[in-house]
């Protein structure tokens, strides 16, 4: 499975920054930007825009073309794809407790990043506070029983229900069943211009 040129600079920070043993607030000092805009962007919630990547690869003391390297785009697009559940990859989000991300498929469509992700909230778990994501937001329940707050509304959606909206909205999930949650999520990331 290849994935997105834009996600895999998000890991590449995320994965360089770690090697290098540097806090995200150390680094977001050095780049001159916030440390949520840091975990934002190492979590695929948003796109840096050139001067911020540029900033954040400078503080980690690369070279572009060594930060770039094997970074590329898959030109040759199949025309059918087959995702088999053995090749989804873990993916780590966000601290709370009991969301469990798996990467299926990320592609650019129409010049915009997609990314789609299978969601397992185990239960009772929630969130501590409000996110926002620069990507619309699409969620489909396979599975269970949430709740969604977005900004003062509550939304609550059962197997079969799904949702879509702005995710620059403040937002926070809880899994209000009985049993764990699945969810179908789409993120189509909306450029930081």
């Amino acid at each position: 499975m290849e994935d997105d040129i834009i996600l895999k600079i998000s890991y590449r920070i995320k994965e360089i920054r770690k090697e290098k043993q540097i806090t995200i607030q150390e680094l977001a000092n050095s780049a001159g930007v916030s440390k949520g805009l840091i975990s934002q962007i190492e979590n695929n919630r948003t796109i840096p825009s050139l001067p911020v990547l540029m900033n954040i690869v400078h503080s980690l003391n690369l070279d572009l073309t060594v930060f770039f390297k094997d970074i590329y785009a898959n030109n040759h697009r199949e025309k059918v794809l087959i995702m088999r559940s053995s090749d989804y990859k873990s993916l780590k989000k966000e601290t709370s407790k009991g969301f469990d991300y798996q990467r299926i498929l990320t592609r650019n469509i129409h010049a915009g990043p997609v990314d789609f992700v299978l969601l397992t909230l185990k239960k009772g778990s929630k969130r501590n506070k409000m996110v926002v994501t620069d990507a619309f937001e699409y969620k489909y329940v396979v599975k269970g029983r949430v709740n969604y707050l977005i900004e003062d509304n509550n939304y609550i959606l059962e197997e079969g229900d799904s949702i879509f909206f702005d995710g620059r909205l403040g937002h926070n999930l809880s899994n209000i069943g009985d049993s764990e949650a699945v969810m179908l999520v789409v993120y189509y990331f909306i450029s930081n211009e």
